[in-house]
């Protein structure tokens, strides 16, 4: 398969995924601003910088706003990583990769992205935030069901689930740093009413409340929190989850094309980091810097991916 079209696959499906989990994070900033009686402003920045353009918004405002943030994270078409401008760098991708893709995962993506741009052609008012965030997730959902139910398992559903992974585990990484990054107020909050307030919007954001109380029958602790998110392999949003995945793939990969990468190696240490972790330790040397090298890991794992199947070379 060519390189080109092995990139085009890639980056669609890391673009949808993108724009849910954009949409996620801002669903997290809301819930979480909704437990703040002070200090909001300061939320939508920890919310801005976790999702890495902090910078790039500072460069035209002078300060954080909420409306400001929310706008900028959903539609600002300056922003490559805002929901609109991510729903349609994939539905770019997937026209040029278009006959490597079923009809209905092609028409899925063309809806959506019709869809939400009309939805997105001007501020989104307050009160309906919450079903334009709803709409979102199930557009991409869409997507991926239509694509999931109808491709033939060979490199090209490989590569696309593979880049659904891949940013999926930063995403998840993100969206939980934000908990720790500004969002608890002060340590006098941690263990109180509002701090499982606040862990609780987390799980909410990333479609988790109700399993993680199967799990740990809904006794918000954050370290049960990490751990649900982190290493719990049955969890779909885990960081653990989306590397057995991701590993899966590469291992088909290496399959069909008979040899081995050093993306494989990376892939599978950053897998066995994961399984071999243990909570505590994690949040004894601490969270906030484990999120930070995973996201790190992550990024080198997606460049030696593209380095090894040459996306960018036919």
């Amino acid at each position: 398969m060519l390189g080109r079209t092995a990139n085009g696959l890639f980056w669609m499906f890391r673009y949808i995924e993108r724009a849910e989990n954009t949409a996620r994070l801002i669903d997290a900033g809301l819930r979480m601003s909704l437990t703040r009686m002070d200090g909001q402003e300061e939320d939508w920045e920890s919310v801005l910088r976790s999702s890495g353009v902090f910078g790039a918004y500072s460069e035209n405002r002078s300060e954080v706003t909420s409306a400001d943030a929310v706008n900028y994270l959903l539609r600002d078409k300056s922003n490559p990583s805002s929901v609109l401008s991510a729903i349609e760098a994939a539905r770019n991708n997937g026209r040029m990769v278009r006959t490597a893709l079923t009809r209905e995962a092609w028409e899925a993506t063309n809806e959506c992205y019709l869809d939400i741009k009309a939805q997105l052609s001007r501020r989104v008012p307050n009160a309906d935030m919450p079903a334009v965030i709803d709409n979102i997730k199930q557009r991409t959902g869409l997507i991926r069901g239509a694509f999931h139910g109808t491709m033939l398992r060979t490199e090209r559903y490989n590569f696309s689930r593979i880049g659904t992974f891949i940013e999926r585990a930063d995403n998840t990484a993100r969206i939980l740093d934000v908990k720790y990054y500004v969002l608890l107020p002060a340590n006098s909050y941690v263990g109180s009413s509002l701090d499982n307030v606040q862990w609780e919007s987390i799980l909410r954001s990333v479609s988790a409340h109700r399993s993680y109380g199967w799990v740990y029958e809904d006794d918000y602790k954050p370290s049960n929190i990490a751990d649900f998110l982190i290493l719990n392999g049955r969890m779909p949003r885990s960081l653990a989850y989306c590397y057995d995945k991701i590993n899966a793939n590469l291992s088909y990969l290496e399959k069909q094309y008979g040899t081995r990468k050093s993306c494989h190696d990376t892939a599978a240490a950053t897998q066995g980091m994961l399984r071999e972790r243990e909570i505590q330790s994690i949040m004894d040397t601490g969270l906030h810097e484990f999120l930070q090298d995973f996201i790190s890991q992550n990024s080198r794992v997606a460049a030696e991916i593209s380095e090894a199947y040459r996306f960018y070379q036919d």
